[in-house]
């Protein structure tokens, strides 16, 4: 009996990175046995590792462009001996990489081990892992090997790809001035990882206050702040309020981290279908004869950043529910010394009504290392062939 075990450096890439998989083969044949050659070693004949991501999408909203369903009746699954990694899979395949031979013909005997290195740069164009309403980018990496007559074995391992545009675009990058005006500038490219760290870094830090006055039909509700429009998965989003010189009262609001799901006109089963929403995290709180209020947002680590496919586009917003007083309330009458105090009793009932805003902002990926830390997939798997 030989394990097979695939083991990744880290979970968690960006599109272009090389992703590293260390693929372990084991004879572990117990004491005793009979193996299956009738000698003291196993024998495998071949074995190829490929990168794949699948697309899944829901039927009852999304149509899929072109017949090619990409799908392997369940029927052939384990009897073919030729070596597709989506083999069982479900969906469509949407990238794959060209499968690179590990070994041919490899012997173990009992108790040996031998690891093989598969490296693979994973493709710029390739879409970021995502799990929506309607539509699902899974990636795997996919070991495939086959015993003599018998059919393939098929080992997969999960992994997340994140995807940084514009890692191309020089103009993105913010010029640095030299530590001694005398030397001569000399530019070093750098890895992926630093000049992904030095587009989000300039994007993100852009620190420009947006004031937004919040008004309807009957006055002026406030003002709110945002101190940037640009954020990293696994940053919190700090907002405040001012209700100072507000016309209309406002009795509490809820702000909801919310993205958005679009699917494009031509893959829309029916063209009237709503936009599907999320909601990751939410902020409430009561504000009535406040002057000022705040809130802080925080965007998970496994949340997927805004991004476009042809099938579909991610964006984020803030959800916003303001519930509005229809006539002013009497304010409670403040004691004149700090030994005094005073209890205000509410109206037992208020007229009211409720306003919403949606305001966009961009969410964009972190360092994959960051990401790697809290994520939940597992780095290894292995299977007895």
């Amino acid at each position: 009996m030989i394990i097979v075990e695939a083991r990744l450096d880290r979970t968690v890439y960006l599109a272009g990175e090389v992703l590293e998989c260390f693929v372990s083969f084991t004879n572990q044949t117990p004491e005793g046995a009979v193996p299956l050659n009738s000698s003291d070693s196993e024998s495998l004949a071949w074995a190829s590792a490929q990168l794949h991501c699948q697309c899944s999408v829901s039927e009852a909203r999304v149509v899929w462009p072109g017949e090619d369903t990409g799908e392997v009746p369940h029927g052939q699954e384990g009897s073919d001996t030729v070596f597709i990694p989506s083999r069982g899979e479900r969906g469509h395949t949407v990238l794959s990489t060209s499968p690179r031979i590990l070994f041919c013909d490899l012997k173990l005997h009992k108790g040996e081990t031998k690891t093989y290195l598969y490296r693979e740069v994973i493709p710029r164009e390739a879409p970021p892992s995502y799990r929506g309403h309607s539509v699902k980018y899974s990636y795997k990496v996919t070991i495939g090997t086959q015993r003599v007559g018998a059919p393939t074995k098929l080992l997969r391992v999960p992994f997340r790809v994140l995807v940084v545009y514009d890692l191309g675009d020089p103009t993105v990058y913010e010029e640095v001035p030299p530590s001694n005006p005398f030397l001569e500038e000399q530019r070093q490219e750098g890895s992926l990882l630093e000049l992904a760290g030095q587009v989000l870094t300039t994007i993100t830090g852009r620190k420009s206050p947006n004031v937004y006055n919040i008004t309807n039909q009957r006055g002026t509700v406030g003002k709110f702040t945002l101190f940037k429009s640009a954020y990293r998965i696994g940053e919190d989003i700090v907002g405040s309020f001012d209700y100072a010189g507000a016309s209309v009262p406002c009795m509490q609001f809820t702000v909801t981290l919310q993205s958005e799901e679009h699917i494009a006109e031509e893959c829309r089963r029916k063209p009237s279908q709503a936009v599907a929403t999320m909601s990751f995290s939410r902020h409430h709180e009561f504000c009535l004869h406040t002057q000022r209020g705040h809130m802080i947002l925080p965007i998970p680590l496994s949340a997927t950043p805004s991004f476009m496919t042809d099938i579909v586009t991610v964006k984020w917003r803030l959800h916003f529910e303001f519930v509005l007083a229809c006539s002013p309330i009497s304010q409670p009458e403040l004691p004149t010394s700090q030994s005094e105090s005073t209890t205000w009793q509410g109206p037992s009932s208020v007229a009211v009504d409720t306003m919403v805003w949606d305001l966009p902002i961009k969410v964009l990926p972190t360092n994959p290392l960051q990401a790697t830390a809290v994520s939940l997939i597992k780095s290894s798997s292995s299977i007895k062939v």
